[in-house]
């Protein structure tokens, strides 16, 4: 007889708990900052992605200079002065004034090695988590996320924020599901899941539930802009809000290859690629070499 007591007791609790985030959620409506704050866990990864949140930065600096920016970072040493210094010495983007920092101290819930396995749904839920940490501490007005965390906007949202994306690839594709689907041998699919029909299927339930929820959540932003045609066809796809995502190609310094001369010596050609060769991008050069 005492189960039938405890039960709503539990349920009880679950309820106060979730109605606390979402009064909680709602009250950081009132206390949003003018501000644009960008979810960039990692600012020392060096990448491509970091080079797109530094340009962000500078262009809102420059169009709009009454509007704060500010950086979500799990980066403890990351200051203003060494965030803008880093900004010129690696990527040569000046910023018209540092910008503000919050460090975030649950990163470690959105990092791979936390997930041995459903590291995709792992991953994005914490980053959910990661997200609460952010808009609690600091809520603005404009949510901009550089680095591909979709799972993060229905919460942006629920704090009142308007929800800003640069998507440089989707978190889960129609390739992916499809390699699955034939049961092919790749990075995401191992051999022991590729060689069984009974594990394919059930990874197959996995990725469509996951790519269903991808959609949904995907579908919270406001301006999704995207960083090539393959990305923006899959986000489409994926998100079903077309009319809000703009392709915007990455803004890559090419000031140093406009002064090389186009005419030069005949020699034998040598082909460099400065790519990276990550398994997920399944380049066709890469299967050639």
């Amino acid at each position: 007889m005492g189960i039938w007591f405890i039960v709503p007791a539990v349920v009880a609790a679950f309820c106060a708990v979730i109605l606390g985030l979402i009064l909680r959620a709602v009250g950081g409506r009132t206390s949003r900052k003018r501000a644009v704050g960008f979810f960039h866990p990692y600012t020392n990864d060096g990448g491509g992605g970091e080079r797109v949140l530094w340009c962000a930065v500078r262009a809102i600096q420059e169009e709009i200079p009454d509007l704060d920016c500010l950086v979500y970072t799990g980066d403890h040493d990351a200051t203003p002065q060494s965030l803008a210094a880093r900004a010129v010495d690696r990527f040569g983007v000046t910023l018209l004034s540092p910008v503000k920092v919050v460090h975030l101290y649950k990163r470690k819930w959105i990092e791979e090695t936390t997930y041995p396995h459903f590291t995709m749904i792992g991953q994005s839920l914490g980053s959910m988590y990661l997200a609460w940490e952010a808009l609690c501490k600091f809520t603005p007005l404009y949510y901009f996320d550089t680095s591909g965390y979709a799972f993060t906007y229905p919460l942006a949202r629920l704090f009142g924020c308007k929800v800003i994306c640069y998507t440089h690839y989707p978190t889960i594709s129609t390739d992916m599901l499809s390699r699955v689907s034939q049961r092919h041998l790749m990075y995401n699919n191992d051999a022991s899941i590729a060689k069984s029909v009974w594990l394919s299927r059930c990874k197959m339930i996995y990725y469509t539930f996951f790519s269903w929820l991808y959609g949904i959540v995907g579908s919270c932003t406001h301006l999704a802009m995207v960083n090539s045609s393959w990305t923006k066809s899959h986000i489409e796809k994926l998100w079903g809000v077309s009319d809000c995502i703009k392709r915007v190609y990455p803004p890559c310094d090419t000031s140093g290859l406009q002064v090389l001369p186009l005419k030069r010596p005949a020699e034998i050609p040598v082909i460099i690629s400065v790519a990276q060769f990550r398994p997920e991008k399944v380049g066709i050069l890469l299967s050639v070499l």
